[in-house]
């Protein structure tokens, strides 16, 4: 059998020329692009002047308005979840709260029950371990 080619030792001054060459041509075809925009997320109210428009200054401002303080019904489904964010009326906090300070009523319910056996379970098991 014939032996396989062995492969030509790496000339580094061949690899640094074609380096160079790759760099020269990016250089040639690169192009600098300047557009400048305001950022819409700047205060463009230091721009407007005393000679502008009522209705446009109006306009201005009524769209950085949050969208319960623009609009009277919800405009999107993601809205819907937090449009009414008023608190709780307190009449049925003040009387949970007299009911369990006087009368020192326990509120349970089927979930705190069965959480309750359950670190009951887990203390025994690790009292017992």
């Amino acid at each position: 059998m014939a032996n396989p080619k062995e492969k030509d030792p790496v000339d580094i001054v061949h690899q640094n020329a074609i380096h160079v060459e790759t760099i020269m041509k990016e250089l040639r075809h690169q192009k600098l692009t300047l557009s400048l925009t305001l950022s819409p997320s700047r205060n463009v109210m230091h721009i407007l002047t005393d000679q502008e428009d009522p209705a446009f200054v109006q306009a201005i401002h009524k769209a950085r308005l949050e969208p319960t303080k623009k609009y009277s019904h919800p405009q999107t489904e993601a809205q819907e979840i937090g449009w009414l964010s008023s608190p709780l009326e307190r009449s049925y906090l003040s009387i949970y709260l007299y009911l369990s300070i006087t009368f020192s009523v326990a509120f349970t319910f089927e979930i705190t029950k069965y959480m309750d056996a359950a670190w009951r379970l887990k203390e025994q098991t690790q009292n017992l371990g």
